[in-house]
């Protein structure tokens, strides 16, 4: 793909992004798009370390999949390193031959190989406030990514980790909007059935969730399918 018609795609693919209406969903089409924008990329996924534990996050490709889950069984591989090491200023990783031997990845390497894995890129997904985890590339033949292609990657993962803040500080505030409306229902509830006040009804929400170790929003949606026979 040349330059210009690649810039024309990634603006579409910004638009693309916006329109997703789930976290997951923006998730989904940064590893499609990968795969449909990428010249040689056969497969791509979304892989995020959480507690030292490899997380697939999203998957395009079967490979992706079988190899999230060898990199954290093994404890090593590049997109596991890459979504590990996020503050060690490491944003990029490329292997251009899954054939020869990779000293810094023996184990995984071997394995890859046999996954069918020929060449590899990959690239932190981040803003200035939070990282999301590595958009990791793969390809079969060896020798698939070049300078050009980690560039391309590059711009892909800079649009796609700017959806995503997006998208992931709508959800976020959609939940707390569909928290309050919760709590607000069941404060009526209490209110009207045991005419309590506004802060009290609020209190004996606040206490049946600590006395159960119950999040708030959890309880105020048991409140309003089955209210409670004494506040």
């Amino acid at each position: 793909m040349e330059w210009r018609e690649f810039a024309e795609a990634m603006a579409q693919l910004a638009r693309s992004l916006l329109a997703q209406e789930s976290v997951q969903g923006t998730l989904d089409e940064i590893a499609q798009s990968a795969v449909r924008l990428v010249e040689g990329c056969d497969a791509a996924g979304i892989l995020a370390v959480r507690k030292g534990r490899a997380v697939t996050l999203s998957a395009c490709g079967d490979v992706v999949e079988a190899s999230d889950r060898l990199q954290g069984e093994l404890a090593e591989g590049p997109c596991f390193d890459l979504a590990r090491r996020a503050n060690s200023g490491e944003r990029v990783f490329r292997i251009e031959d899954m054939t020869e031997p990779q000293e810094t990845w023996p184990r995984f390497a071997a394995a890859a190989r046999d996954l069918g894995i020929g060449s590899m890129t990959g690239v932190l997904l981040y803003t200035h406030d939070e990282d999301f985890g590595a958009l990791n590339l793969y390809a079969r033949r060896p020798g698939a990514f070049g300078k050009d292609i980690e560039t391309a990657g590059w711009l892909l993962a800079s649009h796609a980790a700017v959806a995503l803040a997006d998208a992931r500080t709508i959800d976020q505030l959609e939940d707390a909007m569909k928290t309050r409306h919760a709590i607000g229902e069941a404060m009526g509830i209490l209110m009207e059935r045991h005419k309590l006040s506004e802060d009290d009804a609020f209190d004996v929400l606040r206490r049946i969730s600590q006395q159960h170790n119950i999040k708030l929003r959890d309880v105020a949606q048991r409140v309003r399918k089955d209210p409670p026979r004494q506040a």
